[in-house]
Order: C-alpha cells, then sequence, then structure tokens
C-alpha cells in the first residue's frame, strides 16, 4: 500500500480535558503524526468551556492546515471558525444541516454498524460516514462492526468511511485496505506519550 493510499487519520479529542495542558499536548501529537481532521468530542455541558476548547483547538489545527468538526455542537460552528461538524446520530440530520451551513462545511455522520443508514447519511449529502466500533467495547449497545460492513462500502459507495472505536494494531492492519479513514483518540490519551502510542498503532497501516 503506498503512502497516497494509506487510510488516512481523524483524531478525537478526549471526552473531558484541561485547557492549560491539553492545547501542548494536541499540538505535539500533530507535530509527530500527519492528521487530516481533529474531531472536538467534549462531554461538558458547559458552553463556555465548550466555545474556548473550541477556540484554542482550532488556532492548533489551522496552524497545522487541519480541519477541526464539533461533535453535534452545530451552533458553535460558523462563531468559532470551525469546518463543520460530526453528527452521532446518523442521518438524521444531514439534509437539513446542509442547507443551514453551506455547501463547503464538512458534515460527518456517525452510523454505528449500520449500512442502511451509512447510505442514507450519504444520499443525505454527508462528507463522510463513520462506522463503529470495530473492537470490544463496553460503551454503546454492545454491537460490534463487521468487516464485511467495510469492505462493502470501499466497494460501492463513493463517499469516504471512517473505522473507529476500541482501535488495535491488528484491527488497523485489518481495515487499513478498506477504509478511507481511522478516528483515533480514548486509545492514545491515556498514555504518558500519546503521540508514540499514535505512531506505533499507524505502524500497522
Amino acid at each position: 500500500m503506498s503512502h497516497a493510499d494509506r487510510p488516512q487519520i481523524t483524531l478525537i479529542t478526549p471526552p473531558a480535558f484541561d485547557l492549560e495542558v491539553f492545547p501542548d499536548q494536541l499540538a505535539r501529537v500533530m507535530d509527530t503524526v500527519d492528521i487530516a481532521c481533529l474531531r472536538l468530542s467534549l462531554a461538558s455541558a458547559d458552553a463556555d468551556f465548550i466555545a474556548r476548547a473550541a477556540d484554542a483547538c482550532r488556532v492548533i489545527a489551522h496552524a497545522r492546515d487541519v480541519a477541526i468538526v464539533i461533535e453535534n455542537h452545530v451552533k458553535l460552528v460558523e462563531p468559532h471558525g470551525l469546518d463543520g461538524v460530526h453528527l452521532t446520530d446518523g442521518a438524521r440530520q444531514v439534509r437539513a444541516l446542509r442547507k443551514d451551513l453551506g455547501a463547503d462545511a464538512i458534515i460527518g455522520a456517525y452510523c454505528g454498524t449500520s449500512r442502511h443508514d451509512g447510505m442514507n447519511a450519504a444520499e443525505a449529502g454527508a462528507d463522510y460516514v463513520a462506522f463503529g466500533p470495530a473492537g470490544d467495547t463496553p460503551l454503546g449497545r454492545g454491537e460490534r462492526l463487521e468487516f464485511d460492513t467495510v469492505e462493502w462500502w470501499s466497494q460501492v459507495i463513493e463517499v469516504p468511511c471512517i473505522t473507529e472505536g476500541a482501535l488495535t494494531l491488528e484491527l488497523i492492519r485489518q481495515y487499513a485496505p478498506v477504509t478511507d479513514f481511522f478516528a483515533i483518540g480514548a486509545e492514545i490519551w491515556g498514555a504518558e506519550d500519546a503521540a508514540g502510542v499514535l505512531k506505533g498503532l499507524l505502524a500497522g497501516m
């Protein structure tokens, strides 16, 4: 697999982080590994914190020519100069948001393990569809992505797909020939050297 054919990387932020510390960690990872997109994925309901986090992460991402999308908080995209939104509820809002945000905004949709939801999101105008979890995780409904879903998608559908969720070196090796992107976050942020762990995982490609 040539470098050009390798899957690209979407980096997912931790659900909570210290604004004094995390931006430096993020910059280190982005300076070590080629990142295509940063996804701001925050569990907080504190609008002020989310806004400050969005600004801090946007500065780092844009300084490195990396696009930044935010999970679900559509109303923050334009005021904070973000590139788009990542929807965690499949195709439901894609068509309406495309009208609201315009043709240039990135709109991605997480569709779990469902080909059907993925196709609906793609038809509604999503820029990418994310599938997962690829690995075993106690989160969500306990379903696990089937390799056939991503393999079929890569052969049949033009819209790029992301594989994510509890990724391991073995899973990255398995999915690399069929996915367009891997989204990685929780797999690395608990480590002392997040950039090193990410590099190690990507050795699977």
